[in-house]
C-alpha cells in the first residue's frame, strides 16, 4: 500500500497516510498516451479556415489570350499558382472530438494518481478550512506546506466555493472535487493537496501505534511465561533424581510389552509336540 504525507488543517504534519486500495502502484503509460491525447484534442476549437480559389475575389477574366504570348496558359490570377491566390488543399473547420471508453479513462486516471503516490507529490490534509474566499489565507496554507511557485491541484471532498474564489487569483493553483479530476489536471500538477474525506483512507499514526502494541504484548507473555517453564523443568529433573519409583516404571513397561513373546513361543512348541506325536 502506498503512503502519502498527512497534514491537520493548520498544515501541522501529523505523520503518514495509508492510501485507499484505489493506489496500487500500477502505472499504464499506453492508457496515459491516450488520455492525454484525447484531452488536448477536445481543446481544440477547430475553427481555422483558408480560401479556396472560388472564394478569393477578383480573377473574373483571363489575364491574357490563350495562344501567342510565349507565355504559359492562364484562366485566373486568382489560382493557387498565383501570389494572392487561393489556397489548395488548405485547413477547412471541423472536430477534433476524440472519445475513450470509460475504463481506459478510469485506467489513466487511477495510473496518473499512482504515479504521483510514487514520487511524494500527494498531501494529504485534514479539511479545507475557509469560511470566506481568503486567498491569502490559501498562500500562507502552501507556504507551510511547501508548495509556493509550483503546479498546484487542490482536490476537496464536495463543492467548495470559498476555496475556489481563494485559489483562482494565485498562479498554479487548481480546485475541484476529487471525483471530477481528470488524468490530466493530475498529471499537469507537480503536487496534489487532497481532503482526507475525498479519499477514504487511514491515517497512518494509529495503525502503526496499533502494531507494536500487538507485537509486543506476545513478546511480554513470553519473558513472563519462561521462568515459570524453567522452575517447571527444574521441579521435573529434581524429582526424578529423588524418586527410585519413578526410574523403576521404566522398566515395568518394558516387560509388559515384551510379555506377549514367550507365549508365542510356548505355542509353537506345543504344535510341534502335536505333530511329532
Amino acid at each position: 500500500m502506498l503512503e502519502a504525507q498527512f497534514y491537520a488543517a493548520n498544515a501541522k504534519a501529523k505523520g503518514a497516510y495509508t492510501l485507499p486500495a484505489e493506489f496500487d502502484g500500477v502505472v499504464k503509460e499506453g492508457a496515459l498516451y491516450h488520455a492525454v491525447r484525447a484531452h488536448r484534442n477536445n481543446q481544440r476549437q477547430g475553427t481555422h479556415a483558408t480560401k479556396t480559389r472560388a472564394e478569393v475575389s477578383g480573377g473574373s477574366r483571363k489575364p491574357w489570350r490563350q495562344k501567342g504570348t510565349g507565355r504559359a496558359r492562364q484562366g485566373s490570377t486568382r489560382a493557387p499558382n498565383w501570389v494572392g491566390g487561393g489556397i489548395a488543399f488548405g485547413p477547412q473547420p471541423r472536430s477534433y472530438r476524440t472519445d475513450l471508453p470509460r475504463k481506459v479513462r478510469r485506467l489513466a486516471r487511477q495510473s496518473a494518481l499512482n504515479a504521483r503516490a510514487a514520487v511524494g507529490a500527494i498531501h494529504v490534509l485534514e479539511e479545507f478550512t475557509f469560511s470566506a474566499p481568503r486567498t491569502r489565507q490559501l498562500a500562507e496554507l502552501l507556504g507551510a506546506l511547501q508548495l509556493t511557485g509550483r503546479n498546484v491541484l487542490l482536490l476537496t471532498a464536495e463543492t467548495n466555493t470559498h476555496l475556489y474564489l481563494s485559489g483562482r487569483n494565485i498562479p498554479g493553483v487548481r480546485v475541484m472535487r476529487y471525483q471530477d479530476a481528470a488524468a490530466y489536471d493530475v498529471l499537469w500538477a507537480d503536487a496534489l493537496v487532497v481532503e482526507q474525506a475525498a479519499l477514504g483512507g487511514t491515517p497512518g499514526p494509529a495503525a502503526a501505534d496499533a502494531a507494536p502494541a500487538a507485537r509486543t504484548a506476545p513478546a511480554r507473555a513470553r519473558k513472563a511465561a519462561a521462568p515459570k517453564k524453567t522452575a517447571g523443568r527444574a521441579a521435573g529433573r529434581a524429582r526424578a533424581k529423588s524418586g527410585p519409583a519413578a526410574a523403576r516404571k521404566k522398566p515395568a513397561t518394558r516387560k509388559a510389552k515384551a510379555a506377549p513373546k514367550p507365549k508365542a513361543k510356548a505355542t509353537s512348541k506345543k504344535k510341534k509336540d502335536g505333530g511329532d506325536a
